[in-house]
């Protein structure tokens, strides 16, 4: 019985000092508090008391970002949050350069959120969310390489605008269609105008074209089962009788 106990307690130390590592893992391991080196996946042997560790998810993580009041550039307040897409590149340096690095890079996140949408005015803000998010992107990127954190994309969810700029957005987009649609028409009478000038320049050159429109209307009312029919006199023919009759 007395070599029962001791045997227990080296099975249990041998058993503490086997570590399983999954693929999407790493373990940083520490020698009495230095760093020794970094293990990959498998089954891993860690002395306890005099070697400890720290594992490392390599996986992406998705990070929501809180809502941040803005004021845009052109001083108007919005709500605005965000997602971030990250991953450990490099797992010595997420666990020595920062104490936690997704507390760290959530809060990089923030400001740099506020800091480039208080750049940027509404109307950008609303068409190139694209831009935006890639300059989100760069800037957050930038800040937690030292920390082996690499931030793969950076997605503006939601864009609260308040409800009386809610209506004015309405009235300038309303306005903006009201201005299509009159230019629009306007460039289809110059068109039409432009057309008629055109048609007017080859009957001229050719008096008969004339007479080939006035059969063509003819038959379309003809077509149409109407008992008015309209023919059209030329005034040339009427101005002998007409001289005719102001001389007397």
């Amino acid at each position: 019985m007395s070599f029962l106990l001791p045997l227990i307690l080296f099975g249990a130390l041998l058993y503490a000092s086997f570590k399983r590592v999954m693929e999407y893992e790493r373990l940083v391991v520490f020698a009495l508090g230095k760093f020794q080196t970094v293990k990959g996946p498998g089954i891993r042997l860690v002395i306890p008391v005099l070697q400890q560790m720290v594992r490392v998810n390599l996986q992406t993580v998705t990070m929501e970002v809180p809502s941040q009041d803005v004021i845009t550039r052109d001083n108007i307040s919005v709500k605005v949050n965000a997602v971030i897409f990250l991953r450990v590149v490099d797992p010595q340096r997420a666990v020595l350069a920062v104490q936690d690095y997704l507390y760290s890079t959530s809060q990089v996140a923030q400001t740099t959120l506020r800091s480039v949408l208080g750049q940027s005015q509404l109307d950008d803000l609303l068409a190139k969310r694209d831009d935006i998010n890639a300059e989100l992107q760069r800037i957050i990127d930038q800040q937690t390489e030292p920390w082996g954190v690499k931030v793969a994309a950076v997605e503006v969810k939601n864009v609260d605008i308040p409800q009386d700029m809610q209506r004015a957005i309405a009235r300038q987009a309303e306005a903006e269609r009201e201005r299509r649609a009159k230019i629009i028409h306007a460039e289809g009478e110059f068109q039409a105008a432009q057309k008629l000038a055109e048609a007017a320049n080859v009957i001229s050159q050719n008096p008969a074209a004339l007479q080939l429109r006035y059969l063509q209307t003819l038959v379309e009312i003809a077509g149409e089962k109407n008992s008015t029919t309209i023919f059209p006199i030329p005034v040339d023919t009427l101005a002998p009788f007409m001289k005719g009759l102001f001389s007397k």
